[in-house]
């Protein structure tokens, strides 16, 4: 039996080796993310958001941020981003995405785009700076500009974000509730909020043509959405019968690999930029 009292002083490192081998593999994952940062290896996918009435006109763009290794391989995201939420890095990562985003919105003038942020970015003031800057080299930015925030993110402090939220609708800037449904909202707070869209957890959205549990919480989703003047999109739409159910029951736009994956070259952006990337 183990006497709790009796340190031998080897008790330092990790349980076992598999968990040795976890942890110096995300160390390394997050300093090579931090290399890439400092070294600008970043870009944008580009993911239409289409009309759920009008399935070939596209009603925005969502830019996905992506970190490349220095092999220009894009490192996967769900090997850091889950670490990086509460260190610095995630701002940097913050600010990286929406200096990216800016800078298309100002090269594709009829872009409407939408950039991921995590409220604790908020006080953060590289990413107010650049958010600033980018809004006075363009006066269309802000009215084209939709701010993503996940559920989870924004009940994290949601009178900052409620604040942060009502001082920049000023400048024309809309916001997204991203990831809606998928557990962490507080409606007491909801109506507080303002967002100007929802997008309803994929989890919802997978197979609900076939799928009656997942109809009646969409149908209940969407129901609380459009109850405060909301646009609602369904995220993670993979086939034709799903956006048809989806289009028939009054959802505003549809998002998924049915409609394009998220592309880093789309045609719409100029051609002097997919050079660059391509380089």
């Amino acid at each position: 039996m183990h006497d709790a009292s009796y340190d031998n002083g080897f008790h330092e490192g990790p349980a076992d080796p598999l968990t040795a081998a976890v942890e110096e593999r995300d160390k390394g994952t997050l300093a090579m993310v931090d290399h890439a940062l400092r070294d600008g290896r970043t870009m944008l996918a580009y993911q239409p958001v289409v009309l759920a009435a009008n399935q070939s006109r596209v009603a925005f763009h969502e830019g996905m941020i992506r970190i490349l290794d220095p092999s220009g391989r894009v490192i996967p995201a769900r090997e850091f981003m889950g670490a990086v939420e509460t260190r610095e890095t995630g701002r940097l990562i913050d600010c990286a995405a929406l200096r990216l985003g800016l800078a298309a919105l100002a090269e594709v003038p009829d872009l409407r785009l939408a950039i991921n942020m995590s409220a604790r970015s908020i006080g953060y003031a590289p990413w107010l700076k650049t958010l600033h800057e980018g809004l006075k080299r363009d006066e269309t930015a802000g009215e084209r500009l939709i701010l993503e925030i996940t559920e989870s993110s924004a009940m994290l402090m949601p009178d900052v974000v409620t604040a942060f939220m009502d001082d920049l609708h000023g400048e024309g800037i809309s916001f997204a509730l991203d990831d809606f449904g998928a557990g962490y909202t507080a409606f007491r707070y909801f109506r507080d909020f303002f967002f100007d869209v929802v997008k309803i957890d994929g989890q919802f959205i997978r197979n609900i043509a076939s799928n009656p549990d997942n109809q009646v919480l969409t149908r209940a989703l969407a129901s609380i959405a459009r109850h405060f003047d909301m646009l609602v999109v369904a995220e993670s739409v993979e086939c034709q019968a799903d956006a048809d159910w989806l289009a028939a029951n009054g959802l505003d736009c549809l998002q998924g690999f049915h409609f394009g994956a998220p592309m880093i070259q789309p045609s719409w952006l100029p051609r002097a930029r997919r050079r660059q990337v391509a380089k």
